[in-house]
C-alpha cells in the first residue's frame, strides 16, 4: 500500500511539474508568430486584397441609359386624336444609350489598378521588419537579463560565504565589522538587483506577448545562446540595399505607379464612342418612328487642361520618389557603416575583458580568497577583489548587450531576418 502511495505521489508530482512547466520560445518561433498573428499583417493583407478585388473592374463597361416618355406631345389633348383626315399629334418614346469605353483607357487603368496592391506588399514587408527589430531587441535584452540574474546568483554565494566566515571570526575577535556591514549591504543590493531584472523581463515578456497577439500573461523561457555575425562589405553598399530594402522596393513602386497614373492621363485624351437608339410609339393614324445615333465625345482644348496639368504633376512627383530613394540609400549605407565600425569596436572589447581583464580579476579574487582563509588578508580586501569582479562581469554583460543590439540595428538597416 505505501508502494502504490508513493508511486502515486511522484506521478503526481510528474504531471503538476509538467503544467506548470514554462513554454519555451526561440526566436525564429516568436518571429513566426508575429508574421502570422501581428494585425498591422493581418491590417495589409486586407488592404492588398482590397485593391486586387476593385482592380477586377478595371475594364468594365459604363452602364446603359434607359429612358421613356412621351415625346412632341402637345399639352393640348385634344390634337392628340385624328381629325378632319389630319392624324393625330404626339408619340409615347423609349430609348437606349450605351457609351463603349475606349480600350486603351480601359488597359492604362487596369495596369494602374492592378499595380496598387504592389506598394502595399512592399509597405508590409517593411513594417514587418520594424516588428522583427523591435522583436530581437526585447529577445537579446531577455537574454542579458537572464546572464545577469546568473552573475547576481554567484555573486550572491560568494557573498554568503564572506558574510558566513566574516561572522565565525568576530565571534573569535578576528574580524573587523566594517568590511562584514559592507558585504551585508551588497548582498541587499544584490537581493534589489534580481528584483528588478526580474520585473524587466516580465516587461519583456509582455513587450514580446503583444507581438505576437498572445495573452499578455502567458510566461515562457528562451535561449540564453547568441551569435556574434560577421557582416561581409558588399551588404553594406547600395546595390545591396537596393535589392533587399522593402521601404526602398515601395518607392520604386510607387514610382511605377506614378508613371502609370500618368499614362492613364494621356489616355483621357482618346475619344469614346457611344450609340443612341429612340423608339416612338404613335397613335391616331401616325406611323411608328426611331431614331439611331452614334455618338463620339472628343476631348477640346478647353475640357483637356487638368489632364494635362496632371501629366506634368506626375512627372514631378516621380522625380521627388527618386530623390527620396536616394536619400534613404544614402542615409542607410552610412549609417550601415558606422555601426559595422562600431561592432568591430566592441568585439575587440568584448575579447580584451573574456581574454584578459575577468579572467585576471577571478584569478585576483582566488588568491585573495586563499590568503582570507590562511589569514594573511583581511576581509576589505577580499571584499574590494569580490566587489571589482562583480562590477566588471556586469560590465561586461552591459557592453555585450550593446553589441547585440548593434547587430539587431544593422540588420533592421540591412533588413536581415
Amino acid at each position: 500500500m505505501k508502494k502504490i502511495l508513493l508511486i502515486l505521489t511522484i506521478g503526481g508530482m510528474l504531471l503538476l511539474s509538467k503544467g506548470n512547466a514554462q513554454k519555451h520560445l526561440s526566436l525564429d518561433e516568436i518571429l513566426t508568430a508575429i508574421q502570422t498573428n501581428h494585425p498591422a499583417m493581418k491590417m495589409y493583407d486586407a488592404d492588398i486584397r482590397s485593391m486586387d478585388e476593385a482592380a477586377k473592374g478595371a475594364k468594365s463597361w459604363m452602364d446603359p441609359e434607359f429612358a421613356a416618355g412621351f415625346y412632341q406631345t402637345p399639352y393640348n389633348v385634344n390634337r392628340w386624336k385624328a381629325m378632319d383626315g389630319q392624324p393625330g399629334m404626339g408619340m409615347f418614346m423609349v430609348s437606349g444609350q450605351q457609351t463603349f469605353p475606349n480600350k486603351k483607357k480601359q488597359e492604362t487603368q487596369s495596369k494602374y489598378m492592378e499595380a496598387m496592391s504592389s506598394v502595399e506588399k512592399e509597405r508590409k514587408n517593411a513594417t514587418l521588419n520594424e516588428l522583427f527589430a523591435d522583436a530581437k531587441q526585447s529577445y537579446i535584452e531577455g537574454i542579458i537579463i537572464k546572464k545577469k540574474l546568473a552573475v547576481v546568483t554567484y555573486n550572491e554565494q560568494l557573498l554568503g560565504f564572506m558574510i558566513q566566515n566574516a561572522e565565525i571570526r568576530y565571534k573569535n575577535g578576528l574580524e573587523k565589522l566594517s568590511a562584514y556591514f559592507k558585504a551585508k549591504a551588497a548582498l541587499g543590493n544584490l537581493t534589489n538587483m534580481e528584483l528588478m531584472l526580474a520585473n524587466d523581463w516580465k516587461q519583456n515578456q509582455i513587450k514580446l506577448n503583444t507581438l505576437m497577439n498572445t495573452d499578455k500573461s502567458v510566461e515562457f523561457s528562451i535561449d540564453t545562446n547568441y551569435a556574434i555575425k560577421e557582416y561581409p562589405t558588399e551588404s553594406l553598399d547600395n546595390s545591396y540595399l537596393l535589392a533587399a530594402r522593402s521601404d526602398i522596393k515601395s518607392i520604386d513602386k510607387n514610382i511605377q505607379l506614378t508613371y502609370l497614373q500618368q499614362e492613364a492621363e494621356k489616355a483621357k485624351f482618346k475619344p469614346e464612342f457611344g450609340i443612341r437608339y429612340d423608339h416612338m410609339f404613335a397613335w391616331a393614324q401616325q406611323p411608328w418612328q426611331f431614331s439611331l445615333m452614334g455618338m463620339v465625345k472628343i476631348p477640346m482644348n478647353w475640357s483637356t487642361k487638368m489632364y494635362k496639368a496632371n501629366i506634368e504633376s506626375y512627372k514631378w512627383k516621380a522625380q521627388s520618389l527618386e530623390q527620396q530613394k536616394l536619400m534613404i540609400v544614402n542615409e542607410s549605407t552610412g549609417m550601415a557603416a558606422g555601426m559595422q565600425s562600431e561592432i568591430e569596436l566592441k568585439k575587440k572589447q568584448l575579447k580584451l575583458y573574456q581574454e584578459n581583464i575577468i579572467p585576471a580579476l577571478q584569478r585576483n579574487y582566488t588568491s585573495t580568497q586563499l590568503a582570507y582563509e590562511q589569514n594573511t588578508e583581511e576581509l576589505f580586501m577580499l571584499y574590494d577583489a569580490w566587489e571589482t569582479l562583480n562590477m566588471t562581469q556586469l560590465e561586461y554583460l552591459d557592453q555585450l548587450r550593446q553589441l547585440l543590439v548593434l547587430q539587431v540595428s544593422l540588420e533592421k538597416v540591412l533588413e536581415k531576418r
